[in-house]
C-alpha cells in the first residue's frame, strides 16, 4: 500500500489493488448555510467541483471515495443542494466510479445517487482498507485495518519567527490506536492505525491537532495514540507530533 498526498485538494490517494482517490468534507452548500446566519457568499461549488475533477486527472484513480458531508446543510436539504449536487456528481461520475461514506450532513444523500454507491454509515473495507465519515462508532471489523476518516477537519499552526503563525493549514493525523479503544476480540492491536484526513472545503474551518483527541468531536478521536502520532501538511510535508508543534485555535 501507498499513499500519496494530493496538494491541489488536499486530497489522498490510496495505492493498494486499486487506486482510491479519497476527498473529506466537500460540504457543498455551505454558502446558504452562510446565508442564513447573514454571512452572503456566491456559491463556489463550480469552483469547488473543478478542484475535485483536477485532482481526478492528475491521479486517475479506479475509485472516488468521498468520506462524508458531501452536502452541508442539516437537517434539510437545502435549495442550493438540491440545484447543483446532482450535476457535481454526475461530473464525478463521468470521470471514474464513485463512492460515499455517509457523514452527518448527508441525511438524504440517497435521493442523489445510484445503486451500490452509498456504503454503510459505520465503514466498509476497501481493498484491506478501512474507510468512514468518522461521527459514528466504526464497523469493528475495520479494527486491524489502517482506518482512513475525514468529519475532523484537522488543522495546524506552525512556528514562525515571531511566534505561532496566525492561520491554520489543513492537515493529516496519523497514529496508533490508544489500548483503550481496541475490542477485547481484535488483535493484533499494532495492526489497527488511524489517518484524519483534512476538509476539502475552504469554508470549514476545523480543528487544531493539539486538540483533536480532547475534542469529543468523534469515537475514534478519543482513540489517538499521542506518543506514535504524527502530522503532515496537505503536500506530505513531515511537521512533527502534535506534543512539539505550536496548539492553534482552528478556524
Amino acid at each position: 500500500m501507498r499513499l500519496h498526498f494530493v496538494e491541489n485538494g488536499p486530497a489522498l490517494l490510496v495505492e493498494h489493488d486499486r487506486r482510491v482517490l479519497v476527498i473529506a468534507d466537500l460540504h457543498m452548500g455551505i454558502e446558504s448555510g452562510l446565508e442564513r446566519h447573514g454571512v452572503h457568499v456566491t456559491s463556489r461549488s463550480a469552483a469547488r467541483r473543478d478542484r475535485v475533477l483536477a485532482c481526478i486527472e492528475e491521479t486517475e484513480p479506479d475509485l472516488l471515495l468521498l468520506l462524508g458531508d458531501v452536502k452541508h446543510n442539516v437537517p434539510v436539504t437545502s435549495r442550493q443542494e438540491y440545484l447543483e449536487l446532482p450535476g457535481i456528481l454526475d461530473a464525478f461520475r463521468d470521470r471514474v466510479p464513485l463512492q460515499i461514506a455517509p457523514g452527518n450532513h448527508d441525511g438524504g444523500i440517497g435521493r442523489f445517487l445510484e445503486p451500490g454507491e452509498l456504503l454503510p454509515p459505520d465503514g466498509a473495507i476497501i481493498d484491506d482498507i478501512g474507510y468512514l465519515h468518522g461521527h459514528t462508532h466504526p464497523d469493528p471489523g475495520l479494527f486491524g485495518h489502517l482506518i482512513i476518516l475525514g468529519h475532523h477537519h484537522p488543522v495546524v499552526s506552525l512556528l514562525d519567527t515571531v511566534g505561532c503563525a496566525a492561520r491554520a493549514r489543513p492537515a493529516y493525523l496519523y497514529s496508533g490506536l490508544a489500548a483503550s479503544c481496541l475490542p477485547e476480540e481484535t488483535q493484533p492491536e499494532s495492526r489497527t492505525r488511524l489517518l484524519f484526513v483534512p476538509a476539502f472545503n475552504e469554508f470549514a474551518g476545523g480543528i487544531d491537532i493539539g486538540r483533536l483527541r480532547g475534542s469529543g468531536l468523534g469515537p475514534l478521536s478519543r482513540c489517538i495514540d499521542e506518543k506514535t502520532a504524527e502530522v503532515f501538511l496537505a503536500d506530505g510535508t513531515y511537521v512533527g507530533s502534535p506534543a512539539t508543534l505550536c496548539p492553534g485555535d482552528g478556524g
